[in-house]
Protein backbone atom coordinates (compact mmCIF):
# COMPACT_ATOMS: atom_id res chain seq x y z
CA UNK A 1 0.00 0.00 0.00
CA UNK A 2 3.08 2.57 0.73
CA UNK A 3 4.51 1.49 -2.43
CA UNK A 4 3.20 4.06 -4.69
CA UNK A 5 3.83 6.85 -2.04
CA UNK A 6 7.62 5.79 -1.68
CA UNK A 7 7.79 5.85 -5.32
CA UNK A 8 7.05 9.06 -5.51
CA UNK A 9 8.74 10.15 -2.98
CA UNK A 10 11.94 8.66 -4.35
CA UNK A 11 11.46 10.20 -7.60
CA UNK A 12 10.22 13.41 -6.70
CA UNK A 13 12.50 13.80 -3.47
CA UNK A 14 15.38 11.24 -2.86
CA UNK A 15 16.78 11.38 -6.85
CA UNK A 16 16.88 15.85 -6.80
CA UNK A 17 18.57 15.52 -3.48
CA UNK A 18 21.18 13.15 -4.94
CA UNK A 19 21.62 14.99 -7.81
CA UNK A 20 22.08 18.15 -5.74
CA UNK A 21 25.00 16.66 -3.63
CA UNK A 22 26.67 15.09 -6.59
CA UNK A 23 26.38 18.69 -8.43
CA UNK A 24 27.88 20.33 -4.93
CA UNK A 25 31.00 18.05 -5.92
CA UNK A 26 31.04 19.59 -9.84
CA UNK A 27 32.34 22.82 -11.82
CA UNK A 28 29.38 24.21 -13.53
CA UNK A 29 28.18 27.19 -14.63
CA UNK A 30 24.49 25.79 -15.53
CA UNK A 31 25.45 25.85 -19.38
CA UNK A 32 28.42 24.43 -20.35
CA UNK A 33 29.95 21.16 -19.75
CA UNK A 34 30.23 20.03 -16.42
CA UNK A 35 33.26 19.55 -14.78
CA UNK A 36 34.90 17.42 -11.41
CA UNK A 37 35.78 20.38 -8.49
CA UNK A 38 35.81 17.70 -5.67
CA UNK A 39 35.31 19.77 -2.33
CA UNK A 40 36.51 22.58 -3.76
CA UNK A 41 32.61 24.16 -3.70
CA UNK A 42 32.37 23.10 0.08
CA UNK A 43 35.47 24.45 0.59
CA UNK A 44 34.87 28.05 -0.94
CA UNK A 45 31.34 27.38 0.92
CA UNK A 46 32.05 26.87 4.12
CA UNK A 47 34.95 29.70 4.40
CA UNK A 48 33.19 32.66 2.55
CA UNK A 49 31.98 35.09 5.23
CA UNK A 50 28.91 35.69 3.00
CA UNK A 51 27.81 32.23 4.23
CA UNK A 52 28.40 32.90 7.33
CA UNK A 53 25.97 36.40 7.47
CA UNK A 54 23.46 34.77 5.66
CA UNK A 55 23.36 31.57 7.94
CA UNK A 56 22.86 34.94 10.93
CA UNK A 57 20.64 36.17 9.14
CA UNK A 58 18.59 33.27 8.64
CA UNK A 59 18.84 31.77 12.12
CA UNK A 60 17.92 35.60 13.02
CA UNK A 61 14.28 34.96 10.93
CA UNK A 62 14.05 31.73 12.29
CA UNK A 63 13.75 33.11 16.22
CA UNK A 64 12.45 36.03 15.66
CA UNK A 65 9.45 34.88 13.36
CA UNK A 66 8.82 31.97 15.72
CA UNK A 67 8.84 34.90 18.77
CA UNK A 68 6.42 36.75 17.19
CA UNK A 69 4.05 34.10 15.57
CA UNK A 70 3.94 32.11 18.42
CA UNK A 71 2.37 33.84 20.39
CA UNK A 72 -0.30 35.94 18.09
CA UNK A 73 -1.13 32.74 16.57
CA UNK A 74 -1.66 31.29 20.06
CA UNK A 75 -3.83 33.93 20.87
CA UNK A 76 -5.98 33.75 17.97
CA UNK A 77 -6.21 29.94 18.33
CA UNK A 78 -7.93 30.46 21.60
CA UNK A 79 -10.36 33.07 20.26
CA UNK A 80 -11.44 31.18 16.98
CA UNK A 81 -11.89 27.69 19.11
CA UNK A 82 -15.30 28.66 20.63
CA UNK A 83 -17.96 27.87 17.71
CA UNK A 84 -20.38 30.26 16.43
CA UNK A 85 -20.91 32.53 13.33
CA UNK A 86 -18.70 35.70 14.05
CA UNK A 87 -15.90 33.00 15.22
CA UNK A 88 -16.14 31.40 12.28
CA UNK A 89 -16.84 34.48 10.04
CA UNK A 90 -13.78 36.16 11.43
CA UNK A 91 -11.46 32.31 10.76
CA UNK A 92 -12.70 32.13 7.24
CA UNK A 93 -11.17 36.04 6.62
CA UNK A 94 -8.28 35.82 8.32
CA UNK A 95 -7.74 32.74 6.46
CA UNK A 96 -7.30 34.43 3.21
CA UNK A 97 -3.25 35.53 3.25
CA UNK A 98 -2.63 31.79 3.09
CA UNK A 99 -4.60 31.22 -0.12
CA UNK A 100 -2.26 34.27 -2.08
CA UNK A 101 0.79 33.89 -3.80
CA UNK A 102 3.65 34.81 -2.03
CA UNK A 103 4.47 37.03 -5.15
CA UNK A 104 1.28 38.71 -4.42
CA UNK A 105 1.64 39.60 -1.26
CA UNK A 106 5.29 40.56 -1.76
CA UNK A 107 3.58 42.98 -4.32
CA UNK A 108 0.72 44.23 -2.46
CA UNK A 109 3.30 44.89 0.88
CA UNK A 110 5.81 46.67 -1.41
CA UNK A 111 3.01 49.01 -2.71
CA UNK A 112 1.57 49.56 0.85
CA UNK A 113 5.02 50.21 2.36
CA UNK A 114 6.17 52.95 -0.44
CA UNK A 115 6.98 55.82 1.82
CA UNK A 116 5.66 58.33 -0.66
CA UNK A 117 2.05 56.64 -1.95
CA UNK A 118 1.83 54.03 0.52
CA UNK A 119 0.30 53.83 3.45
CA UNK A 120 2.34 56.38 4.77
CA UNK A 121 0.58 59.25 2.78
CA UNK A 122 -2.64 58.29 5.44
CA UNK A 123 -3.06 61.14 8.21
CA UNK A 124 -2.27 60.07 11.06
CA UNK A 125 -0.15 57.74 10.12
CA UNK A 126 2.97 60.04 8.71
CA UNK A 127 5.80 57.84 10.97
CA UNK A 128 5.58 55.14 8.27
CA UNK A 129 6.52 57.33 5.94
CA UNK A 130 9.86 55.93 5.67
CA UNK A 131 11.82 53.72 3.67
CA UNK A 132 11.04 50.40 5.67
CA UNK A 133 12.34 48.69 3.16
CA UNK A 134 14.97 50.92 2.37
CA UNK A 135 16.82 50.89 5.73
CA UNK A 136 19.41 48.47 6.56
CA UNK A 137 18.51 48.63 10.14
CA UNK A 138 14.20 48.23 9.94
CA UNK A 139 14.13 45.83 6.39
CA UNK A 140 15.24 42.62 8.08
CA UNK A 141 12.20 43.63 10.46
CA UNK A 142 9.97 44.31 7.98
CA UNK A 143 10.63 41.42 6.20
CA UNK A 144 9.74 39.39 9.41
CA UNK A 145 6.30 41.18 9.80
CA UNK A 146 5.26 40.41 6.33
CA UNK A 147 5.81 36.53 6.71
CA UNK A 148 4.40 36.77 10.11
CA UNK A 149 0.97 38.25 8.40
CA UNK A 150 0.96 35.25 5.80
CA UNK A 151 1.83 32.34 8.41
CA UNK A 152 -0.05 33.55 11.50
CA UNK A 153 -3.41 32.21 10.42
CA UNK A 154 -2.15 28.39 9.32
CA UNK A 155 -0.65 28.24 13.02
CA UNK A 156 -3.73 29.47 14.35
CA UNK A 157 -5.68 27.31 12.55
CA UNK A 158 -3.74 24.50 14.39
CA UNK A 159 -4.32 26.05 17.94
CA UNK A 160 -7.97 26.13 17.45
CA UNK A 161 -7.80 22.37 16.16
CA UNK A 162 -5.66 21.53 18.89
CA UNK A 163 -7.86 23.04 21.29
CA UNK A 164 -11.03 21.74 19.82
CA UNK A 165 -9.64 18.59 21.27
CA UNK A 166 -9.16 19.18 24.92
CA UNK A 167 -12.15 17.47 27.14
CA UNK A 168 -14.87 19.98 28.03
CA UNK A 169 -15.27 18.06 31.28
CA UNK A 170 -11.57 19.19 32.46
CA UNK A 171 -12.93 22.52 32.07
CA UNK A 172 -15.98 22.22 33.86
CA UNK A 173 -14.14 20.76 36.52
CA UNK A 174 -11.96 23.49 36.87
CA UNK A 175 -14.78 25.76 36.93
CA UNK A 176 -16.70 23.83 39.68
CA UNK A 177 -13.18 24.30 41.27
CA UNK A 178 -13.46 28.10 41.14
CA UNK A 179 -10.84 28.05 38.50
CA UNK A 180 -10.72 31.77 36.43
CA UNK A 181 -10.10 31.67 32.84
CA UNK A 182 -6.44 32.90 33.25
CA UNK A 183 -6.25 29.73 35.57
CA UNK A 184 -7.38 27.32 33.15
CA UNK A 185 -5.66 28.63 30.21
CA UNK A 186 -2.11 28.18 32.26
CA UNK A 187 -3.27 24.92 33.84
CA UNK A 188 -5.61 23.15 30.99
CA UNK A 189 -5.38 24.24 27.88
CA UNK A 190 -1.19 25.27 27.41
CA UNK A 191 -0.48 22.04 29.09
CA UNK A 192 -2.73 20.06 26.44
CA UNK A 193 -1.58 22.45 23.66
CA UNK A 194 2.19 20.57 24.61
CA UNK A 195 2.45 18.71 20.89
CA UNK A 196 0.52 20.95 18.91
CA UNK A 197 3.06 23.40 20.07
CA UNK A 198 5.81 20.93 19.30
CA UNK A 199 4.12 20.82 15.59
CA UNK A 200 3.77 24.36 15.26
CA UNK A 201 7.38 25.20 16.13
CA UNK A 202 8.83 22.27 13.99
CA UNK A 203 6.76 23.65 10.92
CA UNK A 204 7.68 27.14 11.64
CA UNK A 205 11.38 26.72 12.35
CA UNK A 206 12.59 24.55 9.55
CA UNK A 207 10.00 26.59 7.39
CA UNK A 208 11.89 29.27 7.94
CA UNK A 209 14.92 27.85 6.23
CA UNK A 210 12.63 28.07 2.88
CA UNK A 211 11.77 31.79 2.97
CA UNK A 212 12.48 32.88 -0.50
CA UNK A 213 9.83 34.23 -2.83
CA UNK A 214 8.28 36.78 -0.44
CA UNK A 215 12.29 38.03 0.10
CA UNK A 216 13.09 37.81 -3.22
CA UNK A 217 9.91 39.97 -3.95
CA UNK A 218 10.13 42.71 -1.23
CA UNK A 219 14.33 43.07 -1.88
CA UNK A 220 13.97 43.48 -5.34
CA UNK A 221 15.84 40.18 -5.62
CA UNK A 222 19.36 41.04 -3.80
CA UNK A 223 18.51 40.62 -0.81
CA UNK A 224 19.24 44.24 -0.27
CA UNK A 225 19.55 46.90 1.32
CA UNK A 226 22.96 45.65 0.62
CA UNK A 227 23.18 42.38 2.35
CA UNK A 228 20.84 42.94 4.77
CA UNK A 229 17.61 40.44 3.81
CA UNK A 230 20.11 38.15 1.99
CA UNK A 231 19.17 34.90 4.07
CA UNK A 232 20.55 31.70 3.03
CA UNK A 233 18.08 30.29 0.37
CA UNK A 234 18.56 33.87 -1.27
CA UNK A 235 22.03 33.81 -1.46
CA UNK A 236 21.87 30.38 -2.75
CA UNK A 237 19.62 31.61 -5.72
CA UNK A 238 22.38 35.00 -6.44
CA UNK A 239 25.39 32.26 -6.14
CA UNK A 240 23.63 30.02 -8.76
CA UNK A 241 21.58 32.34 -11.00
CA UNK A 242 23.41 35.53 -11.06
CA UNK A 243 26.63 34.77 -10.27
CA UNK A 244 26.28 31.45 -12.38
CA UNK A 245 28.05 28.85 -10.21
CA UNK A 246 26.09 26.10 -9.57
CA UNK A 247 28.16 23.84 -7.86
CA UNK A 248 28.70 26.45 -4.65
CA UNK A 249 25.06 26.75 -5.04
CA UNK A 250 24.14 23.22 -4.85
CA UNK A 251 26.34 22.95 -1.33
CA UNK A 252 24.45 25.73 0.06
CA UNK A 253 21.39 24.11 -1.10
CA UNK A 254 22.72 21.00 0.90
CA UNK A 255 23.70 22.16 3.67
CA UNK A 256 20.00 23.91 3.92
CA UNK A 257 18.93 20.07 3.87
CA UNK A 258 21.10 18.90 6.18
CA UNK A 259 20.23 21.91 8.87
CA UNK A 260 16.40 21.50 8.27
CA UNK A 261 16.53 18.08 9.03
CA UNK A 262 19.08 18.21 11.80
CA UNK A 263 16.71 20.94 13.62
CA UNK A 264 13.47 18.75 12.94
CA UNK A 265 15.30 15.35 14.57
CA UNK A 266 16.46 17.83 17.14
CA UNK A 267 13.13 18.92 18.22
CA UNK A 268 11.47 15.70 18.11
CA UNK A 269 13.89 14.25 20.18
CA UNK A 270 13.91 16.89 22.82
CA UNK A 271 9.97 17.04 22.58
CA UNK A 272 9.55 13.56 23.08
CA UNK A 273 6.94 14.41 20.52
CA UNK A 274 7.61 10.35 19.14
CA UNK A 275 6.18 9.33 22.82
CA UNK A 276 3.02 11.46 22.95
CA UNK A 277 -0.26 9.66 23.70
CA UNK A 278 -3.36 10.48 21.86
CA UNK A 279 -6.09 12.47 23.74
CA UNK A 280 -9.95 11.91 23.31
CA UNK A 281 -11.87 14.26 21.53
CA UNK A 282 -13.75 16.88 23.13
CA UNK A 283 -15.66 20.20 22.05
Amino acid sequence: MAAPALLLFGLFGLVPLVGVVVLSLADWDGLGSVGWAGLANWSGVLTDGATWQALGLTVKVMLVSWLVQTPVALALGVFQAPRGRARALFSVLFFLPLLLSAVAIGLTWQALLDPSFGIGATPGLHWLAQPLLGSPDLALYTVIFVIAWQFVPFHALLYQAGIRQIPTSLYEAAALDGAGPVTRFLHITLPQLKYTMVTSSTLMLVGSLTYFDLIFVLSGGTGGPGTATRVLPLAMYITGFQAHDMGRASAVATLLVVLGLALSLLMTRLSGFTRMDSQQEGM
